[in-house]
């Protein structure tokens, strides 16, 4: 019997914030289609993020799915916001597979959920250094490789409904999204040239720790002594026209895979939206 050929056999892709959410469905989505991954995540807490983040265990259980599932990974803790951890875990990488071919920009946090003028000075830098100069200095270990490999590849940044609206009580996280958008656009014009893509998902609501945590359900149902399930669920599924109250990370994921497969290979500069509407005008 021929084996069946994979959409990403023989491709490796670079994922940040790979131990759980997000993260991790990419990487078991992108393993699937053949990708070998390579992957980091803090797996500690940053004192300003009003939910828990990920753990070592998280990790672990990232690299059981996709080894359990056939794939091969190499995964490792590192700070988004220091150059040398990620390009440590790249080059690791990089020594390991040979090749990238796939950047996934993924990792991000948020801040207490106030007015934007009552924002904590080291929680908005906090913000900031995770979800831009993270994105940053994730496809800029990267690229360069790209490059030299001349046979393209793909960049896709995690953005948000944030990215293309204001949303009160979450000010800095906004801004961070509007700014991935600024880099996702400026980099499809400088990359093109080598044929390598860049777009960005917009994620809503997704459930995830980011948002299946009280502060978010305060926000989301204000006055109210304690949040139901219930009433929570009401209010998230209002916001999309199609009367979803979340998506799921393996949702997210299946637009990356389409993003980095070769059924987008002329697709660049694109913001592709996974929120049931919820970012429409």
């Amino acid at each position: 019997m021929t084996p069946t050929v994979k959409p990403l056999d023989g491709k490796v892709a670079f994922i940040s914030g790979i131990a759980r959410g997000q993260g991790r469905a990419h990487a078991l989505r992108l393993a699937a289609d053949g990708a070998r991954i390579v992957g980091f995540d803090l797996c500690g807490q940053i004192e300003t993020v009003p939910f828990a983040m990920s753990t070592p265990d998280d990790l672990a259980e990232t690299v059981r799915l996709v080894e359990d599932a056939g794939g091969a990974i190499v995964a490792e803790v590192a700070d988004v916001r220091e150059q040398g951890e990620v390009d440590a875990v790249f080059k690791r990488g990089l020594a390991e597979f040979g090749r990238v071919d796939i950047v996934v920009a993924n990792a991000g946090i948020g801040h207490d959920y106030v007015h934007t003028h009552l924002i904590d000075d080291v929680a908005f830098r906090n913000v900031m250094d995770v979800n831009v100069v993270g994105v940053w200095h994730t496809v800029k270990a990267a690229v360069p490789v790209m490059i030299e490999q001349r046979d393209g590849g793909s960049v896709v940044m995690t953005g948000s409904g944030a990215a293309v609206m204001g949303i009160p009580n979450l000010g800095g996280y906004v801004a961070t999204k509007h700014a991935v958008i600024g880099l996702m656009r400026t980099m499809a014009k400088e990359l093109g040239r080598h044929s390598i893509r860049v777009n960005a998902v917009l994620p809503g609501n997704c459930n995830t720790p980011m948002f299946d945590n009280d502060g978010i359900k305060r926000l989301y149902v204000p006055n109210a002594e304690s949040v139901t399930p219930e009433a929570f669920r009401a209010r998230a599924a209002a916001m999309a026209p199609m009367r979803i109250p979340w998506v799921e990370a393996s949702d997210v994921a299946e637009a990356v895979a389409w993003l980095v497969s070769p059924a987008a290979r002329f697709v660049s500069g694109a913001l592709v939206p996974v929120d049931g509407g919820g970012a429409v005008p």
